[in-house]
């Protein structure tokens, strides 16, 4: 029987976030004022800080202002700032230029950002504060106190396993994290959140998670570039190559030194099940306009993510005893924006001044975690988020009654026509088809264009690594649900939904079906659409080895 050893802190984070690295930085300048001496943990699934962040990313700096004034002098880092927007309505091959950009999408004066520089640099001033930083680190497994309901901590996942789980001779077996309040901020689909919400009922009465996957690219321009002298440097894309039923869009960013960061998002509310991500990713990129922006470039890095767009009414119950939610873990995010890391960062703050009460009284049962809740309602962060409360589910309406819907939220202030519109699973919305009539044509990527590369450069030029001789972390329950119900009713849809080529289909011999799915796991980007979207439930995507998965640097 394994042991495992034990280690003890009075505040346990997990994921190296936004959220969690400011809740973290702002708990320790909590005990600075009050003089209390605090243990401090976070543990990060990445090889690094920052090198699984990855985010479009305009930023709102309001939250880093609160943490450090003077964010700037300190050397935060800083892309470019917007010095316009534009936003843009794309057909098939023609642009239109919106007059009139919506009022939670005016970005003039906020910083263009890597979110994961930012990490690192929040990362860097956690360290210096004192907190006990572990990436390469993956939270495994809840752990619970003896009354079954609450957190008592974190077990990390064992290293040096075998394809068939047994142990190599450079086994390490995990290690439990045990802390008297355990924040989780995993990000979107956290596969400890997850966990939970099947032991406490932290969703019951909420609307389903909603879902967009998002690929994005850094691109390395010429000197001579659409942004040198463009009044505007953020764009946004709504339609091509996207149908008005289906939500989604594309951002184009200017970056430092001739870089822009550009990127596609679909809502996984989708319901035709031939659309392929990476395939409408590169439609976008192909377009007129996109075209004219990214010529002479090259792809230097490209990524992909889940993003959790529901918002407000689809959050999870944010404390349970010992344990806090943060940042998109938890839904926090602002769909009418396209931003989160501000939300993110001032729910991580939230919730340290929460455990600092909690601590100090004693307590860090649910009742006193509680307050958490009410200070994020009562927060700036509440009130964005309730102005887009319903804007997700007015989305995925069809035809008239989605512009109906959005227009009458736009001048309620969020309430619309119905307040608490309902939202449906995304992993309930394919419709089925005939899997003769899946075979689309798909986007002819050019072979000596560098700015335009295919699916398997893409997964090379995130810097994914995992190690081949160790158990799969993405599950496929039962093989014979992909051969005998989502072959022949969707023609299996993770080969399309997958933007890393995880999922390969083994034809039959004789050509009419298949025989299974082949998993090519050391291509997962831990985007996590697989455990979202997959119309069957039967996949279920775990972290692999700690510090394993991409390496994003620019992202």
């Amino acid at each position: 029987m394994t042991t495992h050893e034990s280690i003890d802190f009075d505040v346990l984070f997990i994921g190296g976030g936004p959220a969690n690295l400011a809740g973290a930085i702002r708990l320790m300048q909590l005990a600075a004022e009050k003089g209390r001496e605090l243990e401090v943990a976070l543990i990060d699934k990445g090889a690094a800080i920052g090198s699984h962040a990855i985010s479009g990313a305009v930023m709102n700096p309001v939250a880093i202002a609160e943490l450090y004034p003077d964010y700037r002098d300190q050397g935060f880092p800083v892309e470019q700032m917007v010095r316009g927007d534009g936003f843009y309505f794309l057909t098939g091959q023609r642009s239109f230029k919106v007059p009139m950009v919506p009022r939670q999408m005016h970005n003039t004066g906020f910083p263009i950002v890597s979110l994961s520089r930012v990490c690192r640099w929040l990362g860097e001033k956690a360290e210096e504060l004192g907190i006990n930083i572990f990436p390469g680190f993956d939270g495994k497994t809840i752990l619970m106190a003896g009354d079954g309901k609450t957190v008592a901590g974190v077990r990390t996942g064992d290293k040096g396993l075998d394809k068939d789980g047994k142990p190599k001779t450079n086994f390490e077996p995990g290690i439990d994290l045990m802390a008297k309040v355990t924040v989780l901020g995993e990000g979107a689909r956290g596969s400890l959140t997850k966990e939970l919400a099947g032991r406490l009922p932290i969703r019951s009465g909420r609307l389903p998670e909603l879902f967009e996957t998002g690929i994005k690219e850094v691109i390395q321009l010429p000197e001579d570039h659409f942004f040198k002298e463009s009044p505007f440097n953020d764009i946004h894309t709504l339609g091509f190559p996207l149908d008005l039923n289906t939500p989604g869009g594309g951002f184009v960013y200017e970056m430092a030194d001739n870089r822009i960061a550009l990127g596609f998002l679909v809502a996984l509310g989708y319901e035709n099940p031939a659309l392929d991500i990476y395939d409408t990713f590169m439609r976008f990129k192909g377009h007129p306009l996109i075209q004219k922006l990214i010529r002479g470039g090259k792809v230097i890095e490209q990524g992909a993510r889940a993003v959790s767009t529901g918002g407000w009414f689809s959050m999870p119950q944010l404390a349970v005893d010992g344990a806090l939610f943060t940042g998109n873990a938890a839904a926090i995010h602002s769909t009418p924006a396209i931003k989160g890391i501000h939300l993110a960062m001032k729910s991580g703050m939230l919730a340290a001044e929460t455990i600092m009460d909690a601590i100090e009284a004693g307590d860090a049962g649910r009742r006193t975690l509680a307050a958490y809740g009410q200070r994020l309602a009562d927060s700036w962060v509440g009130e964005e988020l309730r102005e887009g409360r319903n804007f997700a589910q007015a989305l995925a309406k069809k035809g008239p009654a989605k512009w109906i819907h959005l227009a009458a939220q736009h001048v309620t202030g969020g309430k619309g026509l119905r307040d608490r519109l309902p939202a449906v699973d995304d992993a309930t919305t394919l419709k089925p088809q005939r899997s003769d009539s899946l075979d689309v044509e798909k986007y002819d990527v050019p072979k000596d264009d560098p700015a335009m590369v295919d699916k398997l450069t893409g997964v090379y030029l995130s810097g994914t690594l995992h190690r081949e001789d160790q158990p799969s972390h993405i599950l496929i329950h039962d093989q014979r649900v992909c051969v005998e119900k989502c072959y022949p009713t969707y023609g299996c849809p993770c080969t399309r939904f997958c933007p890393g080529d995880v999922y390969e289909m083994e034809r039959s011999g004789d050509g009419d079906g298949i025989e299974g799915i082949k998993l090519n796991f050391t291509n997962c980007l831990h985007c996590k659409t697989c455990d979202i979207k997959d119309p069957f439930r039967n996949v279920t995507w775990t972290c692999p080895e700690g510090g394993e998965g991409p390496n994003y640097k620019q992202a």
